[in-house]
């Protein structure tokens, strides 16, 4: 185990969008296409700004990135569930990861959360 796998306190699931196309009808349909289960990572929330009122609601953003292993190719626009410290959070789009032989590093977008 690697150094940086040892700090690994959650497990995520990433989901890739997959497009399938009807060669009978020619109709495009999307499915969700599991790429791992409650694989360990590491959730690090790198700031935390104040909620902005968006018309008249209050959303709050995050800048969060998630650490796992380099082994699992994670496509930009994935969707990603972790679960760590007791809670489950769910994101809608995973950025382009930044792989280093240790660990990779993925930005995530949450799934849009109202105050």
């Amino acid at each position: 185990m690697h150094p940086v796998e040892s700090k690994y306190s959650g497990l995520c699931t990433i989901t890739e969008i997959t497009k399938t196309t009807s060669q009978t009808t020619n109709i495009t349909s999307t499915t969700d296409t599991e790429v791992c289960k409650d694989q360990p990572c590491r959730m690090v929330v790198k700031s935390v700004p104040a909620t902005e009122n968006k018309n008249g609601a209050f959303m709050m953003a995050k800048n969060i990135v998630l650490l796992m292993t380099p082994s699992i190719t994670v496509k930009p626009g994935s969707k990603v569930t972790v679960t760590q410290e007791g809670r489950t959070e769910y994101f809608k789009s995973s950025g382009i990861p930044a792989v280093y032989p240790s660990h990779q590093e993925i930005s995530l977008v949450e799934a849009e959360r109202w105050a």
